[in-house]
């Protein structure tokens, strides 16, 4: 049990260095290709950061345990928008880019909603998330980072080819790859230890993955965006966000079904509902009065109303 806490403790310390090492190489990167950070944080650093969520599901899926998939992902969308957006406008003011109100985070409604049909909510009940289903989320997922790239496209600046040659650059790269793989591993011994410590107190396998795998997995966009936000990169913290919330339900819930049925929990409907009014709140607060930005005070709402989120799903079981 001491190792247990060991690794959780060490997956915490780990998680928190990775996190700077993605965001100082990830930064350098959008610099010197002249891709803005709001782009390298919808790929690049939504995909180091949303391992641990594919890391659970592959093996909930290999168990045949639904809840906890569906929970996981669930949970952790709902985190990163309550909790980690949260966090952040109460750190320092959020602002977003007029393409980012009007393009990613509608794209992220979209995906909480398409999540909401297939899962059965919408047209009658379902037992299983099936391969054609899986399809269905990779193709929208494809879709995505087809509108990232040509975003990308657009707003990228000539630059010398010298420029992104040299030793330094294999420093940035070798930063890039310990961050991600650091990821990995410090929130697989967070949530590993999160687990075993959770179970012991005779807690659901939904309420655990909803609250602490959850948190467990969010934590690397948490630690990431705050470490962008201490470095005025406000583009690449929002940009986390977003394109993890993304990449969980198109990617690692598109994923699975292609390698296994994965179980519909009776229930998910509801918090598929709330993970798609957080992220609709989130939408209403930057697009009211125009100002495309999250004060401290809407920063406190996103916490009391994951505050309250969590206490319902205690109370549910």
């Amino acid at each position: 049990m001491v190792m247990v806490y060991l690794f959780f403790v060490l997956g915490i310390i780990l998680l928190t260095k990775s996190a700077n090492w993605i965001v100082d190489s990830s930064s350098s990167i959008a610099k010197r290709f002249g891709v803005s950070s709001l782009i390298i944080g919808l790929t690049i650093v939504a995909f180091g950061t949303s391992l641990p969520e594919l890391v659970v599901n592959l093996m909930a899926a290999f168990s045949g345990n639904g809840e906890i998939a569906f929970g996981n992902v669930i949970g952790s969308n709902i985190a990163n928008v309550l909790l980690v957006l949260g966090i952040v406008a109460v750190i320092g003011n959020v602002r977003f880019k007029h393409e980012t109100i009007w393009n990613e985070i509608p794209f992220a409604l979209l995906a909480a909603f398409v999540l909401f049909v297939l899962t059965g909510n919408l047209f009658g009940a379902k037992e299983f998330l099936i391969r054609d289903d899986g399809f269905i989320l990779l193709g929208l997922f494809v879709a995505f980072l087809y509108y990232v790239f040509v975003m990308a496209k657009r707003g990228n600046k000539e630059f010398d080819i010298s420029s992104i040659v040299g030793r330094s650059n294999w420093k940035i790269g070798l930063k890039l790859v310990l961050g991600v793989v650091g990821i990995y591993f410090g929130g697989k011994w967070v949530v590993d230890g999160a687990v075993v410590i959770a179970s012991q107190l005779g807690l659901s396998e939904f309420l655990i993955s909803a609250t602490v795998i959850a948190l467990g997995t969010s934590l690397p966009e948490l630690v990431v965006s705050i470490a962008a936000v201490r470095r005025g990169d406000i583009d690449l913290a929002v940009g986390n966000v977003i394109g993890s919330n993304v990449f969980n339900i198109c990617w690692v819930l598109g994923i699975v079904p292609l390698i296994s049925p994965l179980a519909i929990p009776a229930f998910i409907g509801l918090d598929i509902g709330v993970m798609f009014l957080a992220t609709l709140l989130l939408f209403v607060f930057v697009f009211v009065g125009k100002k495309g930005h999250i004060s401290r005070t809407e920063g406190i709402v996103f916490l009391l109303s994951y505050v309250l989120y969590i206490w319902y799903v205690i109370i549910r079981g």
